[in-house]
């Protein structure tokens, strides 16, 4: 168990991150560019790693892998790509931490032993108030575009889908880093038909800029090969629920990577709003205090 929390802690801080190096790179490259780019090179990495075949024992097997290529990798990033053309890094960060919630909800109906625990609930509601600061800065200062804050929201829904199917798939047992790759395909695939309609460019010669080139090996490489394989490991050993609680951090991160490389202001609504995510992960957190018996009590 505790390795699974270090697993999601480190994977964390990492994707906390990713938020400004996306928003950097929005300068000279479109969103799905950027997606494109970045899970073809963690998809090589992790083919060189583990070349081998990751064979589904049926069609409903298959199907998962299908399902968390299109949630986890197409749908979840390109909403979170195009969010950050219309809103801050920092909102972006403090809306995903809404995953948990969602996350609990949809394994509490479709999985075993992910149930609905008054702290969690009582944690969500601290931390959807938070939410609620920064998204209320943002329309009241006119500092952003409410459409951004919405996309980001969706994406908050979409991952906490594909971190119930990735659950899911965790049970077939099958090599992490091979499923992890697998799930890579898919979602690589189902971003094919989108290059044309979003006017994808390779322009090749971009990467010559040696800060293009050290973000993306950072977002393909670490936070996407690396920590997609540590996040569903994690996923495996603590379950969907209990994973997702980590993304309540996210804003601490994205605020304080936003402020000192983007130069975005933090507001005291920003504050609030991150001190409230974090209370809501230590409440979301706590289990409820054992029962004593009948044994206990004479």
């Amino acid at each position: 168990m505790t390795f699974g929390h270090l697993l999601s802690a480190a994977t964390i801080i990492i994707w906390g991150t990713t938020f400004v190096s996306t928003k950097i790179l929005l300068t000279d490259f479109l969103p799905i560019e950027i997606l494109f780019f970045r899970f073809t090179l963690g998809f090589v990495f992790l083919l060189l790693l583990y070349p081998y075949p990751v064979k589904s024992k049926s069609w409903s097997e298959e199907l998962l892998f299908v399902a968390a290529g299109l949630c986890g990798v197409t749908l979840y990033f390109l909403l979170e790509n195009v969010a950050l053309t219309y809103t801050l890094a920092a909102n972006v960060g403090v809306i995903v931490s809404i995953v948990p919630f969602f996350t609990a909800v949809l394994a509490h109906f479709l999985l075993k032993d992910e149930p609905l625990t008054g702290p969690f609930i009582a944690g969500f509601g601290i931390a959807l108030t938070g939410i609620a600061f920064i998204m209320f800065n943002g329309r009241f200062l006119l500092q952003v575009h409410p459409i951004g804050d919405l996309l980001a929201l969706l994406a908050s829904a979409v991952w906490a889908v594909y971190s119930v199917i990735m659950r899911k798939i965790s049970e077939l047992k099958h090599p992490t880093i091979g499923a992890t790759r697998k799930v890579f395909f898919y979602g690589l695939l189902f971003m094919l038909p989108l290059l044309r309609p979003f006017e994808f460019k390779f322009g090749m010669q971009r990467f010559l800029d040696l800060s293009i080139l050290a973000n993306f090996l950072f977002l393909g490489l670490g936070a996407s090969a690396l920590c997609f394989v540590t996040w569903n490991l994690a996923v495996g050993i603590l379950g969907a629920v209990k994973t997702s609680v980590y993304i309540y951090i996210v804003p601490v991160i994205t605020v304080a990577a936003s402020a000192l490389f983007l130069h975005e202001e933090i507001t005291w609504a920003t504050i609030i709003g991150t001190l409230l995510a974090l209370v809501g992960s230590y409440i979301s957190e706590r289990k409820p205090a054992p029962k004593l018996n009948e044994c206990n009590r004479t």
